[in-house]
């Protein structure tokens, strides 16, 4: 299992419908994650760019992009932006695979 992290904006009009029926959304989220075998870790509303941020574990990249786009398509997000994250496990790994790799960079200058 992977962890993303999920940041979405809602459109206007969803604004106005939670204004209109206050909701925490974090139960339909979690529901969602489960329903692709994963599960929601956290789930937060935001200042800024973004409207809400969350955390999921999902199975792999092709549930994160289930669920990017089968909430999109519900017409109530207009911008959904998703990031594979590693843990600090999988990062060191990173590093010390990057120590091995076969690469030569351009020359600059």
């Amino acid at each position: 299992m992977a962890f993303y992290l999920v940041q979405v904006v809602y459109k206007d009009t969803a604004t106005k419908s939670l204004i209109m029926r206050p909701q925490t959304r974090e139960d339909v989220i979690s529901k969602t994650c489960e329903s692709l075998g994963g599960k929601l870790h956290s789930f937060f509303f935001a200042f800024g760019e973004y409207d809400v941020v969350a955390i999921a574990e999902l199975p792999d990249n092709a549930a994160a992009a289930a669920f990017a786009l089968g909430t999109a398509s519900k017409g109530a997000v207009s911008k959904i932006h998703t990031t594979v994250l590693l843990t600090a496990a999988e990062g060191l790994e990173a590093m010390k695979k990057a120590q091995q790799i076969d690469y030569a960079s351009p020359v600059l200058g």
